[in-house]
This record gives structure tokens, C-alpha cells and sequence, in this order.
């Protein structure tokens, strides 16, 4: 092991005793007392050395036999330490690919906050890159959503769609002026492959029968069509419920954002469950859907392009969430902002028992149900995950600082 201090957690002393690591409410933590000795052996914990020759810089500044190793188990418990060597053999063939690495540096710093364990951040971001993940719909929200992802490294974005660029496709981070005309789901690939830190680790041959399902880790669904964002078609999603693909919906109607759900196919709200609970509320629900499928073409859909951004970031968000491992919120609910208040909303999307995804069979879903008042605000579940793992092994003289 080669401990380091998290180096995305800034560091200040409090008092002469007391050193405080990381600023905002959510990760700062505070250790004591910390004697002048010690404040100053910190420093060396920079990853650049093993634990034996730490113990023999320790014994150079007069600090207690096994006070090294007391140091290092004490932050690492409290979640603070990193290894530089750690992380596995996936891991190891990352760190040798430097220019991958330093375009991923900060996504790496930023995954340490959520990793207890030394080693966890990297071994995470090198696991994203033997993911697949597909997204169907390469308009505004779509191609940004696609880039994001594999700029955050995650190994392989698929992106389908049909028909040709047009000059209302373009948007900062999307496709670009110079790709109208040019076929739709080839400029979103290329504008992945131009956002991608390098090339992916492994790419195996894709058929037209994997447009389905098969080897996707998340299927992404943001098509351009606003009823579809709006009404989302239950029919569009049963090969995905029928595979166990877990699948997340995304996009902008009107001068609305909507993000959600993060459907996990027999477990949580779908499509079809959504479509069912309206239904109940609106008997004249179906019927409207209907003419707004039906009705005349418009020549330009409103989807503002901050808007159409701020969308794509936060699905791209809780997409990697949900890669790394952990339950976002947008899990059996759907996030919405609207213009010009611009603040986000959740609305549940409940298994309703009439939808033949056999979601309601499952149970009154206790780990969203436990969640349920999370909702309130977007960054409680992470926060709670993290401080659940950093309080339940914290040694004594370590605690959360209030900021």
C-alpha cells in the first residue's frame, strides 16, 4: 500500500490541534488532536511512498513505535486515505496509459469522495471502461448525454437514431455546424469519440440484434420527439423489461427537463407503469396521447439549449451513478425543471399492478420506500451512502465537522 490523503479533500487546521479535511458539509471531516509531529508526517502521505518507508521517516521525526500504522489505519477508516497502487490489475493498466489517466484525473478525485476503501476510486473509473452503455435518440439532449459519458470513461456509447443532422440539432457539446446532412447516429459516434479520454479498453463486434438489449450495462432512452419524452410508449421498452436491461429516460418537452426514471426491469416503476397510474388519475389520458402523436409536424420543437444541456448533465450524472454501483435517485422517479423557476422536482413512479412488468409483485420496493423522503433534495441519497460508510467505522477524535 502506497497511502495518500485524498488530494480532492483540502486541508486546514482548525485549531493547533485540529486539522480539518474537505470544506463542504458533505465530506468535511475533522481529526484530533493532531500534535505537531504528526501535522507534519501528513504531508509525506502523498502516495509516493510505501508503508515501510513511512514508518522509517517516522522514526526520523522521533514519532512512537506503531504510531505510523495507527496514523494510517485512523484515516483510513475515516474514509480519507487513497492507495496509489491499489485498485487491481484493471486498474495497474490504467495508471500505465498516462494520457488516458490525466484527462481522467479529476473524475478521479471526484470518485475518491464516494470510495471508503484505498484503491476503490481507480479500481471504479477502470471498470467504467469495459462498460456498454447504448443511448437511442441523437438530438440536443441524446449526443451531450453520449459525450458525457465517455468523457467520463466509460468504455463504449452507442448512438442510435435515424435520419439527418439538422440545423436545430446543433448544440455546444453535441453535434457540431458542420455534421447537417450528414447521418445522424455516425456524427453522434463521432462526436463520443472525440469526447473519449482514449480508446476503449475492448470493443467486440456489434450485430443489428444488439440494438435490443444483449451486453448493455444501461440503455439510455432521450429521443427527440417531445410526446415521447412527455408519454413515454411502454411498447418502446418491453424487449428492454423482457432482457432485465436496466434503462434510464431522459429529455426536454415544452420548456420542461425530465430526468427519470432509472427503470430496473421487475424492481422499480416503467413506462408502462407510468402510462397505467395516469390512466387512473385521467380517463381521457390515452386519448390525448394519441392526438398528440397524430397531430400535424411541426417545423421546430422547443428545446432550449441550456435546458436541453442541464438535462444531459444530470442524466449522465445519475447514469454513472448507477454504473458505479449505487442507487440514484432518479430510480422509480422522475426529476423535473421547468423555465423560468427552474427548480427541480421529483414525482414518483410507483409499480402499479395492472403493468404486466410484474414490478408490483415485487414488493412495496423497501429500499426506494426507505428513500422515499430523500427526494426533497438531489444530493441527500449520496451524501447518506457516504456518511453511513465514513460513521459506522470512524475511530474516536474523528467526526463530521459542521460547515
Amino acid at each position: 500500500m502506497h497511502p495518500m490523503v485524498k488530494p480532492a479533500l483540502r486541508r486546514g487546521w482548525r485549531d493547533l490541534n485540529t486539522v480539518q479535511f474537505g470544506m463542504t458539509p458533505a465530506h468535511a471531516l475533522t481529526l484530533g488532536p493532531v500534535d505537531t509531529a504528526t501535522g507534519s508526517f501528513l504531508d509525506l502521505l502523498d502516495g509516493t511512498r510505501g508503508l515501510e518507508l513511512l514508518r522509517e521517516e517516522g522514526r526520523r521525526m522521533d514519532l512512537p513505535d506503531g504510531h505510523v500504522d495507527r496514523l494510517v489505519e485512523r484515516l483510513a477508516r475515516a474514509g480519507l486515505l487513497d492507495d496509489a497502487r491499489g485498485g487491481g490489475p484493471e486498474a495497474a493498466d490504467l495508471r500505465e496509459r498516462k494520457e488516458v489517466l490525466d484527462r481522467l484525473r479529476p473524475d478521479l478525485a471526484a470518485l475518491s469522495l464516494l470510495t471508503s476503501e484505498p484503491g476503490d476510486a481507480i479500481e471504479h473509473l477502470a471498470v467504467r471502461r469495459r462498460l456498454r452503455v447504448q443511448v437511442r435518440g441523437a438530438g440536443r439532449v441524446g449526443v451531450a448525454l453520449a459525450a458525457l459519458l465517455s468523457g467520463a470513461g466509460v468504455g463504449e456509447v452507442d448512438v442510435r437514431d435515424g435520419g439527418r443532422v439538422e440545423p436545430g440539432d446543433i448544440a455546444p457539446g453535441g453535434l457540431s455546424a458542420e455534421s447537417v446532412g450528414e447521418r445522424r447516429d455516425e456524427s453522434a459516434r463521432r462526436a463520443v469519440r472525440r469526447a473519449a479520454p482514449g480508446p476503449a479498453s475492448r470493443r467486440g463486434p456489434k450485430s443489428p440484434a444488439e440494438a435490443d438489449t444483449p451486453g448493455f450495462s444501461l440503455v439510455i432512452i432521450a429521443p427527440r420527439d417531445d410526446v415521447s419524452v412527455h408519454a413515454p410508449a411502454p411498447s418502446a421498452a418491453e424487449p428492454l423489461i423482457a432482457s432485465g436491461t436496466p434503462h434510464l429516460y431522459a429529455g426536454v418537452v415544452e420548456g420542461t427537463g425530465i430526468v427519470g426514471p432509472l427503470v430496473l426491469p421487475g424492481e422499480t416503476g416503467c413506462a408502462g407503469c407510468l402510462h397505467q397510474e395516469r390512466t387512473d388519475r385521467d380517463p381521457a389520458w390515452p386519448r390525448l396521447v394519441a392526438q398528440w402523436h397524430s397531430g400535424r409536424r411541426r417545423s421546430a420543437r422547443a428545446c432550449d439549449v441550456t435546458l436541453a444541456t442541464t438535462v444531459a448533465g444530470l442524466a449522465a450524472a445519475h447514469a454513472l451513478t448507477f454504473l458505479d454501483g449505487r442507487t440514484p435517485s432518479s430510480t422509480g422517479a422522475r426529476w423535473e425543471i421547468s423555465v423560468p423557476a427552474l427548480q427541480w422536482h421529483a414525482r414518483p413512479v410507483w409499480p402499479h399492478s395492472a403493468c404486466s412488468c410484474g414490478a408490483a409483485e415485487k414488493g412495496k420496493q423497501e429500499h426506494i420506500s426507505e428513500d422515499r423522503g430523500t427526494h426533497a433534495t438531489m444530493a441527500v441519497q449520496h451524501s447518506q451512502e457516504f456518511c453511513r460508510t465514513t460513521d459506522a467505522a470512524r475511530l474516536a477524535g474523528t467526526w463530521r465537522a459542521h460547515v
